[in-house]
């Protein structure tokens, strides 16, 4: 038997990606069982918390994507059930999934990122859209990237390069959520660095660099097999690389995350990485982009898993 004992893995939820958080879960159930662990999966509805308290499991991988998956309320509950669980803890989670939060608290240390504006949806009424718009292409300028404040998957995302683009952008951020987030576009090489954290503190694997078919990483482009290119590991300069890395590290300490996070970045074409986002459950499907840069590091994801959920145990013992 396993020294991990009976592993519970989360996956599904209620959020606008529970079909990705369904596979993420698929795929991480599958490496575990491969090396011969049990393995139970569960979504996140009612039956959870009753389930867990009459068979508890020794420990929990989440896989939830969105919503109480990343905001840290299921984390919560976890804690609540004094189950060890492989991620980050409810508080940082929260600071991380606020995407305008986040932002700060990664400037403070230093890191570069876009400037921005944040705007809810009852400001961009109550004030007249069009004026407040207006004023923030004189502020930004163009192109400008518009995506809600919380959330993942670039569901509501999309790229303003005309003034008259900007209206129907902003509908369709408020879609899946209730503030914009409107940030500065900066166009050059978009990366994606996942740092994993076995115990010996955190390290950042290969960079994984995307090339959309359509030009925009949207949640189409990331969950349809053959309209992203991607190279693994990214076509950057050694010494760039090893920014985004540090960048990537940098984030990851300054949130208070641990176990495993994924920053996305974009390097100018000076060289120069921006911070945009940092996600705290990464995707783990077959088009995800920590799994190919487990594989570019030349290490099995199987593996990783298990270091991850033995991490997870330690801190509970």
């Amino acid at each position: 038997m396993s020294d991990l004992g009976h592993v519970l893995v989360l996956a599904g939820g209620l959020s606008y990606e529970r079909e990705v958080s369904l596979r993420s879960g698929r795929r991480v159930g599958e490496v575990l069982r491969a090396a011969g662990i049990d393995v139970e999966t569960r979504d996140t509805d009612a039956s959870l918390v009753p389930a867990v308290l009459a068979d508890p499991p020794d420990v929990v991988f989440v896989t939830l994507h969105g919503g109480s998956g990343e905001d840290g309320a299921i984390r919560s509950v976890l804690e609540l059930l004094d189950l060890p669980y492989v991620g980050a803890g409810p508080e940082a989670c929260r600071i991380a999934f606020d995407k305008p939060v986040a932002k700060t608290m990664v400037r403070s240390v230093g890191v570069r990122t876009p400037e921005s504006v944040v705007l809810p949806k009852e400001t961009f009424h109550d004030l007249g859209a069009s004026a407040v718009l207006a004023r923030i292409i004189a502020r930004l300028g163009l192109p400008l990237f518009v995506k809600p404040s919380h959330g993942g998957s670039a569901l509501g995302a999309s790229i303003v390069r005309k003034a008259d683009e900007l209206p129907a952008a902003m509908v369709g951020c408020f879609a899946y959520g209730d503030t914009a987030l409107i940030e500065q576009y900066i166009e050059g090489v978009e990366v994606a660095v996942s740092v994993i954290d076995l115990g010996d503190g955190p390290t950042a694997l290969p960079p994984v660099e995307i090339v959309a078919d359509e030009g925009v990483y949207d949640y189409s482009a990331r969950y349809t097999a053959g309209s992203t290119e991607f190279f693994a590991p990214a076509r950057l300069k050694p010494e760039v690389a090893e920014a985004c890395a540090q960048l990537a590290v940098t984030a990851h300490t300054a949130l208070g995350l641990r176990d495993l996070s994924r920053t996305d970045l974009i390097v100018d074409t000076q060289g120069q990485p921006h911070f945009l986002e940092v996600n705290v459950a990464p995707g783990m499907t077959e088009t995800s982009l920590l799994p190919m840069a487990v594989e570019a590091a030349g290490q099995d994801l199987g593996a990783i898993c298990q270091g991850l959920l033995r991490n997870a145990l330690h801190r509970a013992h």
